[in-house]
């Protein structure tokens, strides 16, 4: 690969191509990193600095750095290389301390190893023999280990647990051998301990979503919704860059947090430089034996990136599609792409905004529609999407899509109060899912200040004599220590992001305002591992000051690391944050105490957040929305009302 075609980029934040990542990879061997056992564990672009993106004109020379991580499988030491791809170069070559750091995340490679393990372990072999099973129709799932005893830090280890499988049909997830537990060091490729706690009926009922006594016949009464745009799509695409309506910003692809996106901008005015889903841990509420260690961090230790699947039309997405490609490097370095990766389309969303006036016999109404961008991503049993929307009157949402299989145990009864019973003997663990989004806000500018507003009851009194009167509390969050908050539905409360600079025609300064999902944070214990290693979902909020270094609210390798990685480090300092360019980590998600509706696979469970305009306009900036003038109104009329 040449210099010239290296610096083809016409943008700092441009995806890596399938060449760049090449290239990369080539100069990583050429510099002696690589050996027969190395594996390439996470190859992504390095942001450049905020500052020098946001002073980049077309034109400017673009230096394009690469963040590459490595594993030798055969001693398990891992390296964190930084290459700068247009210098042909390794810049920064970083041995990662397995103990005090964390390992790098889990390959695929070393999923694929632990079966053939287990085959050869006595023990694991005599506890399916116990259970009247054949090792080899039992898969073997690959869990994350978390961090709990001393002798396995600085190793590469795995949990593993059973489900047994009866043909290349049976959904194993309806069978789990629930009682054993395996720990496999990676690195030596043996079961360090095979624990045989419990010996528990293996649950017999089939459980593929077509599978009798319960299959359903499909329905026949639902007619085709067809979604139609004669005249195609509102947007432009020119690369990464959308425009539509208002908006404007461009798209991105990590292999550890999916689809970004950048330079957010309404009305050629900004508002986020760079919105992700930067982790998500997956903790599970039972405290047996065999499952206290389950808490997975779906981004930071399996990087869920590489997992995003390949969107289908009329499947995954309807209407005037637009879709982006996502470009990855495979485990030897080689690029891999995945086709259809993100999905972009417009849909209506009902009424934007209606009146019918008493006294001057107006009648309007105005039809919302918003811009759809999405990914969606398998991890094991979940299946995660993640849609971003933009609307015409200014607002942003994120929404979470969970489904897939539920994980499973064997059901208990009364005597363990940690699970549903889902089917006959089967059971469903109670867990959490928490996401955390990285907004780095940038509302009209970079000067930013946070306000926690509450709503307060006000007592009777002589200013209030009836009792009805209500205001408003508005605090600011000064400094990062005052900035880790938890939702309040009682007080609705949210907070504001406004620059105090920038002013609107009334004197008050524009902002956009975070409204959160107020579930709960983590319901571990404040003492617990997990507690220490997932601190930041122990808040819904955080905010910080911006640092291009930050960027994943667990740290940067989550896999094993001991805790206080991550927001807690970041906020140490306890910066000051008013008038400040300034990032939020909102953590949301739902708290799962799964159904019987949700076998055997799960109908979508949403969740997420909305961020809308509070004075960042004069007025409503959906005015000048039309009319429609579809030819399917009722009764044909020229105009829908």
């Amino acid at each position: 690969m040449t210099t010239t075609e290296v610096r083809s980029a016409t943008h700092p934040l441009a995806r890596l191509t399938a060449e760049e990542i090449a290239a990369a990879a080539g100069i990583v061997r050429d510099a002696g990193l690589v050996g027969g056992h190395t594996r390439f564990v996470y190859v992504g672009l390095i942001e450049p600095h905020k500052d020098d993106v946001l002073a980049f004109t077309p034109g400017d020379p673009i230096e394009r750095r690469v963040r590459v991580l490595l594993l030798d499988r055969s001693t398990g030491d891992g390296r964190d290389v930084t290459v700068s791809v247009t210098g042909g170069a390794v810049v920064q070559s970083v041995e990662i301390d397995g103990v005090a750091d964390g390992q790098v995340p889990i390959l695929e490679e070393e999923f694929g190893a632990i079966e053939p393990i287990l085959a050869e372990d006595e023990r694991w072999v005599a506890a399916m023999t116990t259970r009247g099973l054949d090792v080899a129709n039992v898969r073997a799932v690959p869990l994350s280990a978390g961090s709990y005893f001393e002798e396995e830090f600085g190793h590469r280890i795995i949990r593993v647990l059973g489900f047994f499988q009866a043909d290349e049909a049976d959904l194993p997830w309806a069978h789990p051998v629930d009682g054993v537990v395996a720990y496999v060091d990676l690195t030596r490729g043996v079961a360090t301990a095979v624990h045989d706690h419990l010996d528990l009926p293996v649950p017999a009922e089939r459980g593929e979503w077509n599978a009798e006594p319960h299959a359903q016949p499909t329905r026949t009464d639902l007619k085709p919704i067809e979604i139609t745009q004669p005249e195609g799509p509102s947007f432009t695409v020119d690369g990464d860059e959308v425009t539509w309506a208002d908006w404007r910003f461009r798209i991105g692809f990590d292999a550890r947090e999916g689809l970004t996106l950048h330079q957010l901008a309404v009305d050629g005015r900004s508002v986020i430089y760079r919105a992700s889903i930067a982790e998500m841990v997956v903790p599970y509420a039972d405290p047996s034996p065999v499952r206290f260690w389950q808490n997975y961090f779906d981004t930071g230790e399996y990087l869920y990136g590489r997992f995003t699947n390949s969107l289908e039309l009329g499947c995954d997405c309807l209407g005037e599609i637009h879709y982006f490609d996502a470009t990855f490097a495979g485990e030897d370095g080689t690029p891999k792409t995945i086709a259809n990766a993100i999905c972009m389309h417009e849909e209506d969303y009902g009424v934007l905004w209606k009146h019918t006036d008493l006294f001057t016999g107006m009648a309007e109404t105005r039809r919302q529609r918003r811009l759809v961008v999405s990914f969606f991503t398998t991890i094991g049993n979940y299946d995660y999407g993640f849609y971003w929307y933009l609307y015409l009157d200014g607002t942003i949402q994120l929404e979470s899509k969970s489904t897939g299989v539920v994980f499973t145990s064997a059901f208990r009864g009364d005597e363990h109060p940690y699970a549903t019973e889902v089917a006959p003997g089967l059971g469903a663990p109670y867990h959490q899912h928490l996401f955390c989004a990285r907004l780095d806000m940038a509302v009209d500018g970079r000067v930013n200040t946070v306000y926690e507003l509450d709503a307060v009851r006000q007592p009777m009194s002589a200013a209030n004599p009836y009792g009805n009167g209500f205001t408003r509390s508005r605090t600011p969050l000064r400094s990062e220590s005052q900035a880790q908050r938890t939702a309040d539905a009682t007080v609705g409360r949210v907070w504001h992001v406004v620059n105090e600079e920038a002013r609107n025609r009334l004197g008050q300064p524009v902002g956009y305002a975070l409204h959160p999902m107020a579930g709960p944070v983590l319901l571990a214990d404040d003492n617990s591992s997990i507690a220490k290693r997932a601190t930041f979902a122990t808040k819904h909020l955080w905010v910080t000051r911006y640092d291009a270094a930050e960027r994943y609210p667990a740290g940067d390798f989550v896999n094993q690391h001991p805790g206080a990685g991550g927001l807690p480090a970041f906020v140490a300092n306890d910066r000051p944050l008013e008038g400040e360019d300034v990032v939020l980590w909102h953590t949301f998600g739902p708290t799962h105490f799964p159904r019987p509706e949700d076998w055997p696979v799960m109908p979508v469970d949403y969740a997420g957040f909305t961020l809308k305009p509070v004075g960042f306009f004069d007025r409503n900036p959906a005015l000048g929305v039309p009319a429609s003038t579809s030819a399917h109104c009722a009764g044909q009329e020229p105009h829908c009302t």
